[in-house]
């Protein structure tokens, strides 16, 4: 039997924002200081009931989940659907058009939509100290949810890419209004290159309509279903090549890979805080799930082709990345964030590196590695916000001795430092553990190589750390931050940041020790997911079918 709890959990929980937003929307804005004063509360109170909400469905589907439950074609594989006929028209030239509201989740997509939901709500905290038209702000954050929501719900690629496009409009006016000084650019600079990919996307797509006859995303994935005189029939055809190549640089640009990373760095620096938690603990995971749920499965024949370009292309991310990110302590101002925008492609790509490994443990690492990326990075950079909220100012050279201003804001930034770095005990060590070990079976060498990404990590992270924490504090910071009190009243971390960052430093060292509540989830449906995809890929160094 399917898992399902009697409603349509999937819809509640992914449009519930926008009944949020709505909410927003009628919350009469004040006309004097005060009144003003308590709308923005009100509007801001509003968000985190929203977002709390759609934890607590996130939560139920958690656990009400089959972890026994497998499939990659098969609708009998996935869980909690909804479906229905969305659209559906006879056009005299093109003929039917029959689009379907096609929702449903299984063991790739059920853990991004509790990362979704467990960032979106910590987010709306550090959004607290947004001034500048509150109520804008959170409308567009409000819808910003639903656009990533619907991406990870959606099993029809019409569907699923109007989420993906809604998702880009909030994001462009999240950075571009209420950013940083070089905000247009950076807001602009996210906009194209995402726009680029989603043109790639929406050809592709057309073409496996009109070769299927459907947008359902799992009819798509049944070579059965393919036309054999479409553009898309049979396998090994140079357009099949052609079109993965246009889905992969659509996906690989939001991961984003190598050498489509170079929008992200600005769009950190620049976005506010929250922004940038939801950016790297989500936003950049809808690149990696695009090809696990999309690119890969749709075109097996083409993966297999390119897998060792693929492979390639997370180990030059994984060694990339963490050079410029150690690069920040020689060039620059030293910006902390941007060290920790390029730490996120070196990342990431131990993701790419284990999907291209094609292994059950690689792939198992690989998704893990993206949840356990977007808790991890998601308190990094609410850190920074801490401090820069404060300080007005990232720059590595003007902090010192901090750990004696502020002793908790360092216990918490000393769990992520060495989250990130991979510690035993902490959950990145074990998604990074199965990945090299699914990938060492596939490309030894390269594996090899991608494991400078582990030492340049930890010397960047451990460089960080002792520049800001330890030492002689600067004498301009010897006083309190405020000394009016009215902001600050304390030096150190308060009430409102530690319910933000608390619960992601509970689930980082609890997943550390005890990571199977989450492998459970996704074991099965990547076991299927293997199968499916063994007769066209390499898998432990030879070729498996064909």
């Amino acid at each position: 039997m399917q898992g399902s709890i009697g409603f349509p959990i999937l819809t509640w929980i992914t449009f519930l924002p926008i009944l949020g937003m709505l909410i927003v929307w009628l919350i009469p804005s004040g006309k004097d200081e005060e009144t003003k004063k308590r709308s923005n509360m009100l509007i801001r109170w509003t968000s985190v009931g929203i977002t709390f909400i759609q934890l607590i469905l996130a939560v139920i589907i958690f656990l009400n989940y089959n972890n026994g439950m497998t499939g990659v074609n098969q609708q009998s594989g996935f869980q909690f659907i909804e479906k229905f006929t969305w659209i559906k028209a006879s056009l005299p030239l093109i003929g039917n058009i029959h689009i379907e509201y096609f929702m449903g989740i299984d063991g790739i997509s059920a853990p991004m939509v509790l990362l979704t939901a467990i960032i979106c709500f910590v987010a709306v905290f550090p959004s607290f100290g947004i001034e500048k038209a509150v109520k804008g702000y959170f409308a567009m954050y409000l819808l910003l949810d639903t656009g990533m929501m619907g991406v990870f719900n959606s099993l029809d690629f019409f569907l699923f890419y109007v989420f993906w496009e809604l998702m880009l409009l909030p994001m462009y006016f999240l950075i571009g209004i209420w950013g940083g000084p070089r905000k247009e650019y950076a807001a602009i600079k996210f906009f194209i290159y995402t726009l680029v990919g989603s043109v790639f996307m929406l050809l592709v797509m057309i073409g496996l309509y009109l070769s299927v006859g459907s947008f359902n995303m799992l009819d798509m994935m049944n070579p059965a279903n393919f036309a054999s005189d479409s553009i898309f029939g049979g396998f090994n055809t140079s357009i099949r090549y052609v079109a993965f190549i246009a889905l992969f640089i659509g996906f690989a640009i939001k991961v984003p890979s190598v050498p489509f990373h170079t929008w992200l760095p600005d769009a950190h620096v620049e976005a506010p805080t929250p922004i940038s938690v939801i950016l790297a603990g989500v936003l950049l995971k809808m690149g990696t799930y695009g090809m696990l749920r999309i690119a890969f499965p749709i075109f097996p024949d083409a993966v297999g082709y390119f897998q060792g370009l693929i492979a390639w292309i997370g180990m030059i991310s994984i060694v990339y990345g963490a050079f410029c990110a150690l690069g920040q302590f020689k060039i620059g101002k030293r910006d902390l964030k941007k060290l920790i925008a390029y730490s996120s492609v070196s990342h990431m790509g131990y993701v790419m590196l284990g999907m291209a490994s094609m292994r059950p443990e690689g792939i198992v690492g690989a998704i893990f590695q993206m949840f356990n990326h977007g808790i991890i990075t998601a308190m990094l950079f609410m850190i920074v916000g801490v401090l820069y909220d404060r300080a007005h100012t990232r720059g590595l050279d003007e902090f010192g001795g901090m750990a004696n201003k502020m002793p908790v804001y360092t216990g918490i930034m000393t769990i992520a430092f060495f989250a990130a770095i991979g510690l035993p005990g902490m959950s990145g060590f074990i998604s990074e553990a199965m990945v090299f070990l699914g990938a060492f079976n596939t490309y030894p060498m390269l594996t090899m190589v991608s494991g400078l990404g582990i030492i340049l990590g930890a010397a960047y992270m451990l460089w960080a750390l002792q520049k800001v924490f330890f030492g002689q504090i600067p004498e301009r910071w010897q006083g309190p931050w405020d000394p009016t009190g009215k902001k600050y009243k304390h030096d150190d971390i308060n009430g409102r940041e530690l319910t933000a960052l608390i619960p992601l430093a509970v689930i980082v060292i609890f997943l550390g020790i005890m990571p199977n509540p989450i492998i459970d989830m996704m074991s099965a449906s990547v076991n299927h997911f293997v199968e499916f995809m063994r007769p066209f890929v390499k898998i432990g160094g030879h070729l498996s079918g064909m």
